[in-house]
């Protein structure tokens, strides 16, 4: 720890800069365009829209697996899952010193995470300020009245924020709740009273693959009743009233979230430090709107693995405000972003790369044009079978193992992947497959 301390004083007296503080903003199941500034005609996020207009917005950043407890460890560990090890919601493998949180407070920063964790047991001792909690919406209170999760999100952040010690950086990872469905309540998403006058008069449009020949279009044993995604497609989707209803909610939940944002980043702002924190937001996994007959995330469709990264860096030149980039960034990559902007060295057994030279260098850096996705079986195969992928712009190859199943798909001409033409585009297909089990081998 002491050494470590010496080489972050080392780094920053030479840039002669104070540690950048960190605020990790990380929603829970939104997809890519839950975001007014993504053209979403219907949600309203003012706050992470400004929050865009300060910073870059990342349209192609993805998850290399498309589940909570997953993609938090590969958050947190900057590896895929067949290296941090957790493949649903088990303590990852790697060791906490080898985390960004673990690397940030063993080089002197006040470190906090307040929300979801969903990783195993929660390790409070390794943090100076943890709060877990997730899973219903409305939580009850020590006094027996109630507060909605994102409003305690919002109360307990602006406790560390406002009782950090002055004389240390900080890390803050707030880990929202919302929009994650309460799965064992029959109304699903139950966002504040105060919220409900929002979207009264709008209709929710209808995803143009949401129909049930799209549904029967999956592969055989995904297009069945006993998958989980159907079911809780069943739970949210299945009537055009119940459609409606259940989109004005979650989306509803989205604003709140939002809000809570806007109130961190003011108080940010209060206190002097805008200018000395980086800002990220994002989110763990996308969401099926009743894409392909579905809900949920999962699968590596395109609803499902692209997620908002929005990124405010005070080393960013003004030119960069409100500007978007299309490179393929991915969740592996915040770890190592977090710690080079904070001049923590990363550890070799991060996956990911230091997204920051994409924004920040005079000439941006060769970047990846491809990505390798995995995701476990859970249960078993008829509930959430394992399927795995090969993302590119232009093409996706699945791979769904435990039926030895391919899918091929021309993301140009078919981007609602709608048309398995595996068979059709062999040479296409044989050079992904080749390069699929080039990229799963590094995964490891």
């Amino acid at each position: 720890m002491i050494r470590s301390f010496i080489a972050l004083f080392i780094c920053l007296s030479v840039c002669h800069a104070k540690p950048l503080n960190v605020v990790v903003l990380y929603a829970d199941d939104w997809r890519h365009d839950t975001l007014g500034c993504a053209g979403n005609p219907v949600v309203k996020t003012p706050n992470l829209d400004a929050l865009a207009k300060q910073g870059v917005r990342f349209t192609q950043n993805c998850v290399t697996t498309s589940i909570c407890g997953v993609s938090r460890a590969t958050l947190l560990t900057g590896q895929w899952m067949s290296r941090h090890g957790n493949k649903a919601f088990d303590m990852f493998k790697t060791p906490w010193a080898e985390t960004y949180p673990g690397l940030l407070r063993g080089s002197g920063y006040w470190v906090g995470h307040i929300g979801k964790w969903h990783n195993g047991k929660f390790p409070a001792g390794q943090f100076d300020f943890g709060r877990s909690y997730s899973g219903t919406h409305w939580m009850k209170e020590p006094d027996g009245s109630l507060i909605h999760v994102t409003k305690k999100n919002e109360r307990d952040a602006m406790e560390f924020l406002k009782t950090r010690p002055k004389d240390k950086p900080f890390c803050l990872t707030l880990a929202f709740f919302a929009t994650h469905a309460e799965d064992g309540n029959p109304k699903q998403y139950l966002p504040q009273p105060e919220s409900m006058s929002l979207y009264t008069d709008v209709t929710v449009p209808v995803p143009a693959t949401a129909g049930d020949e799209f549904f029967h279009k999956l592969p055989p044993f995904v297009a069945t009743e006993k998958n989980e995604g159907r079911t809780r497609w069943r739970w949210r989707f299945d009537t055009a009233e119940k459609y409606q209803e259940y989109m004005k909610n979650y989306y509803r939940l989205a604003t709140e979230v939002d809000a809570t944002c806007g109130r961190v980043l003011a108080e940010l702002e209060a206190q002097g430090v805008r200018g000395e924190t980086l800002v990220i937001f994002t989110t763990d996994n996308g969401y099926f709107h009743a894409e392909h007959g579905l809900a949920d995330k999962w699968y590596p469709h395109q609803e499902s693995i692209r997620v908002p990264l929005i990124i405010r860096d005070p080393r960013m030149a003004a030119a960069k405000a409100g500007t978007t980039n299309e490179d393929f960034t991915l969740n592996a990559d915040l770890a190592p972003t977090i710690l080079a902007a904070t001049g923590v060295a990363a550890p070799a057994t991060m996956q990911g790369r230091d997204i920051a030279p994409l924004y920040l260098a005079a000439k941006p850096p060769v970047w990846r044009t491809e990505f390798f996705y995995e995701h476990a079986i859970i249960k078993n195969s008829n509930f959430i079978p394992a399927s795995e992928a090969l993302v590119r712009k232009d093409a996706k190859f699945m791979l769904w193992p435990d039926f030895q199943y391919e899918e091929l798909f021309d993301l140009r001409a078919d981007p609602g992947e709608t048309k398995n033409v595996v068979a059709e585009k062999k040479e296409i297909a044989d050079q992904m497959r080749r390069r699929f089990v080039e990229l799963k081998a590094a995964a490891r």
